[in-house]
């Protein structure tokens, strides 16, 4: 598998584009995994050589680096033009960019030893590998735990436009609890985001129920660890607010 941290990375098991854009990626003993990035190790008590892997959609960053040119480039002519105005309009010109990276740039899903992290918009929510009970990828990837259904905002499950073109090889050597249930779906494809990560997940899953490590899950909570990222979120509402606010000045 090819590793990279950015553009088109080639997944082992169908060479096919990966989604997404940065992750951590070892597996047992030093081999890639079903993922896209640079190595960082993980060793369980037994010595099971686990991953650390960020998911975060390609086209995501994409659209946050092109937003972010425009309005630059919006911003530097408007302050050859006039200063004065350029400075009222900045946090209008800015918005748009902050908007696109608080939606799609920002959000992603870890998966790590520990378990699953879904960090959404305005909140991360931690699920450990004790909780996990099915992974779907009906609308994204959507963890159905103990504690409850989580879906990640940085997996979404792709249109139908985009599964026209996809082939028996796109559903081909995915891990066994893919096709339970009425077998795969189209978010389950391997070149779409929510079937990249839920690949990753899938199989991490299955090789702790196949090493023992989940004979006897028990929860450390009785609720999910959630973070919650108001500065990000305050962030763009008070460029919102000085949008509308500052021309009038």
């Amino acid at each position: 598998m090819r590793i990279g941290v950015v553009g088109a990375v080639s997944s082992g098991a169908t060479g096919s584009p990966c989604p997404f854009e940065t992750a951590h990626d070892a597996g047992r003993g030093g081999r890639g995994g079903q993922g896209c990035a640079p190595h960082e190790r993980q060793v369980w008590d037994d010595g099971w050589v686990m991953q650390t892997v960020e998911f975060k959609a390609r086209s995501g960053r994409v659209l946050t680096v092109a937003v972010a040119v425009l309005c630059g480039i919006g911003l530097a002519t408007a302050a050859l033009d006039d200063p004065a105005a350029a400075l009222r309009y900045a946090p209008a010109l800015v918005l748009p960019a902050a908007l696109v990276w608080l939606l799609l740039g920002r959000p992603a899903v870890v998966v790590s030893d520990g378990g699953v992290d879904l960090r959404n918009v305005v909140r991360t929510v931690h699920l450990p590998w004790t909780a996990i009970e099915r992974v779907d990828t009906k609308y994204a990837l959507t963890l159905e735990t103990a504690y409850g259904t989580y879906a990640a905002w940085a997996a979404p499950a792709p249109g139908r436009a985009s599964t026209l073109g996809a082939g028996p090889q796109d559903l081909a050597h995915l891990p066994e609890s893919t096709y339970i249930g009425g077998g795969a779906r189209p978010g389950d494809l391997i070149t779409s985001a929510s079937g990249q990560a839920a690949a990753h997940v899938r199989r991490r899953w299955e090789e702790l129920h196949e090493a023992g490590h989940l004979d006897d899950p028990r929860l450390e909570r009785g609720r999910p660890q959630v973070t919650w990222h108001l500065l990000p979120a305050a962030t763009v509402l008070g460029l919102a607010a000085l949008a509308v606010i500052a021309p009038r000045l």
